[in-house]
């Protein structure tokens, strides 16, 4: 008997360390679980909150780029409140039309936040695209051709073509409307116009005429289209609107002071733009001009003998404009003149192009006065003169010239660059700044 009350007291023992083992088991199970649970719930509230510093910087992305839409100087900003957290942002220039933009989401605050997230991002303008699809274009007040001067491009005119020794035009000849006329030239392409020929004045076309109603004193090497329709009018590709636009851009950069009523560069290397200069510009000699941005001149332009007009490299394959337009008097002043060996230079990239735009309007009025004057070697990348009478002379070569009134002497020739087709500038009516795409970095 005391045998059977020994075993049961040992049995007995064995369950409750087996109990005491289960229940350790259980209790480290327990801590074990719940650790693990609460783990998560740190995560998971870990989580929400990355997510909501993420939302808040992407956000002040957007805050940025309305600033920078109200104001294209804004610069940033601190500690801004935007739900749950705040946020800071910084705007650095690349150049003129883009931006490096880095926002911060803080959640709950900058001083102790819980959790941050920064993006890095790049926005630029809706760069304003201007086409100039022919190599040279006149509005109503046409063109002509004299001596040995030619053209390399294809011609645009709201008014007549006139050459006066077979002048070759090496692309499309076109004149617009019911007074269309294009005669005295040798166009390698085709021609287009409501009449086609003169009596007093030969004109050869290697391919199509094509023509209303008379062909005179003309070789057509392709086929005549006798009774086609005349072609249609269109706008010179640079508005007023656009110009006035620039304008204000050049007068943001500040204005230069000018003494006895001019501002002269005859020597050094000097930076210039985006600036408004309240007089005449006058470089000569050996200046070497770095233009940096737009610059508006309210008086006349010299640009003569071997200075150089050169666009900043940074400027990249963006353009520049340097605008002759004296508002109170757009008759008998807002002229430029290029003359000697004075030449224009590029930024150092492909499509990138100096403009030279005068809104003198003596010749649509009925005046003779030259709105801009391009003389023996000079070199201008684009002239333009909606307004106004451009005579070409000497061994003067541009890339394209477009104008109310265009005269060709001498050996003047005009090369069409095929890089005109679309031209981009930083901005104009109706630009606005926006992100670019794969530019979207989440630094942290």
């Amino acid at each position: 008997m005391y045998q059977t009350h020994h075993s049961r007291i040992r049995s007995q023992g064995y369950i409750l360390v087996l109990a005491l083992v289960f229940l350790g088991i259980f209790f480290t199970a327990s801590a074990a679980y719940l650790n693990s649970s609460m783990s998560f719930t740190r995560s998971a509230r870990y989580d929400v909150t990355n997510a909501q510093a993420l939302a808040i910087a992407e956000g002040a992305l957007d805050v940025a780029v309305y600033q920078l839409n109200l104001d294209s100087s804004y610069g940033g900003q601190a500690n801004t409140p935007l739900g749950s957290g705040v946020f800071t942002v910084t705007v650095s220039n690349i150049n003129s039309v883009t931006r490096r933009v880095t926002a911060t989401g803080y959640v709950p605050n900058s001083a102790s936040p819980v959790a941050t997230k920064t993006i890095q991002t790049i926005i630029s303008t809706n760069n304003d695209v201007i086409s100039f699809h022919f190599g040279i274009q006149s509005g109503d007040g046409g063109f002509t051709l004299d001596n040995t001067s030619s053209i390399s491009g294809n011609v645009y005119s709201s008014g007549p073509i006139i050459g006066s020794n077979q002048n070759y035009i090496y692309g499309d000849v076109i004149s617009t409307g019911a007074s269309g006329l294009v005669y005295g030239i040798h166009a390698t392409s085709s021609a287009y116009a409501h009449t086609i020929g003169n009596a007093s004045r030969s004109t050869v076309i290697d391919k199509n005429a094509y023509y209303a109603t008379t062909r005179v004193n003309t070789t057509v090497g392709g086929t005549s289209y006798p009774n086609s329709p005349d072609q249609a009018t269109t706008s010179l590709p640079i508005s007023d609107a656009q110009i006035g636009e620039w304008e204000t851009l050049a007068a943001a950069g500040g204005t230069a002071t000018c003494t006895s009523g001019s501002y002269n560069i005859s020597s050094g290397n000097v930076s210039l733009g985006p600036v408004k200069i309240p007089c005449d510009l006058n470089i000569s000699n050996t200046a070497v001009v770095t233009l940096n941005g737009h610059i508006w001149i309210t008086g006349n332009i010299i640009i003569q003998n071997s200075a150089i007009v050169k666009m900043a490299p940074s400027l990249g394959t963006e353009n520049v404009v340097i605008i002759a337009d004296n508002p109170s008097d757009r008759i008998n002043s807002s002229k430029i003149s290029v003359k000697n060996t004075a030449s224009f230079q590029n930024s150092g990239t492909a499509g990138s192009f100096v403009f030279l735009i005068s809104q003198n309007n003596s010749a649509e009025n009925g005046g003779s006065i030259d709105a801009i004057e391009l003389t023996n070697s000079a070199s201008a990348m684009i002239a333009y003169a909606a307004h106004g009478l451009i005579p070409l002379e000497n061994t003067v070569s541009l890339k394209e010239v477009t104008a109310y009134k265009i005269h060709l002497k001498n050996s003047a020739n005009v090369k069409y660059d095929t890089g005109l087709a679309n031209v981009v500038f930083d901005s104009g009516p109706g630009a606005s700044w926006g992100f670019v795409p794969g530019e979207y970095v989440i630094t942290r």
